[in-house]
């Protein structure tokens, strides 16, 4: 069977969460898929425990980064999947896969990016750092307010993209996990169909995160006021 969904995940010796990962893919995801293990070097140890579930017939496939960084892995990655409609996703097993399906109905009706909502009604946040969660989620709701976006949640990565969408932008990021509030935001301001739904996120268990604030935070802020100030100019095209 053709797959419609491509799933990318960016890894970073995560051979504690990546099976767990994956099953849960394959329970929740009914959609037709494959998964792109995005890796930045041979030695990842990932790479092995991932490679049991390609031995089992799993539809999955790796994509080498040379460059290194979760900005770079997802541009070669949204390059290099083969489906039309593309969701980036965490290897911790943070995100709600229940609502994976209900995302591709949702982009069969005109929109070109949904994206997973943990502060909008029926979304939650379930562990994670106090301060990091504290800071997201004033992100997202004063954007929500204060330029308009038609989402609660700018910085959650779990979203659902149009690849055809994804290649008429131009991607800046280079390295961090701003990317997905880049691409978010620049799509809805060049008059891109942007929407939302409910999902839960949870905490990271085993393992350590890569995300530090003192390092990404700026990066953040940069796309934080890139919207403020296209929504001050008025340049959101209609549709």
């Amino acid at each position: 069977m053709n797959s419609r969904l491509g799933i990318l995940i960016p890894v970073y010796n995560e051979k504690e969460n990546i099976g767990e990962t994956i099953e849960s893919i394959e329970r929740e995801v009914k959609t037709p898929h494959r998964i792109y293990i995005l890796y930045d070097f041979p030695e990842d140890n990932t790479l092995p425990v991932a490679r049991m579930f390609q031995l089992k017939g799993i539809n999955l496939e790796f994509i080498r980064n040379p460059l290194g960084g979760v900005s770079h892995a997802l541009k070669i990655g949204f390059k290099e999947a083969k489906e039309d409609y593309v969701m980036v996703t965490m290897a911790d097993r943070s995100d709600d896969y229940r609502v994976a399906d209900d995302m591709c109905r949702v982009m069969e009706k005109g929109y070109d990016i949904v994206c997973g909502s943990r502060y909008m009604k029926g979304g939650k946040q379930i562990g994670g750092p106090l301060f990091k969660k504290t800071l997201s989620r004033l992100a997202g709701v004063s954007l929500r307010y204060l330029a308009r976006l038609p989402v609660h949640d700018i910085t959650n990565n779990f979203k659902l993209y149009r690849r055809s969408m994804i290649d008429s932008l131009t991607i800046e990021s280079c390295n961090g996990f701003e990317i997905g509030m880049e691409v978010t935001l620049k799509a809805h301001f060049s008059g891109f169909r942007v929407t939302e739904i409910p999902c839960i996120w949870y905490g990271r268990k085993r393992g350590k995160s890569r995300f530090r604030f003192l390092h990404w935070g700026p990066k953040y802020l940069t796309w934080y006021f890139f919207a403020l100030r296209e929504a001050m100019r008025g340049n959101r095209k209609t549709n």
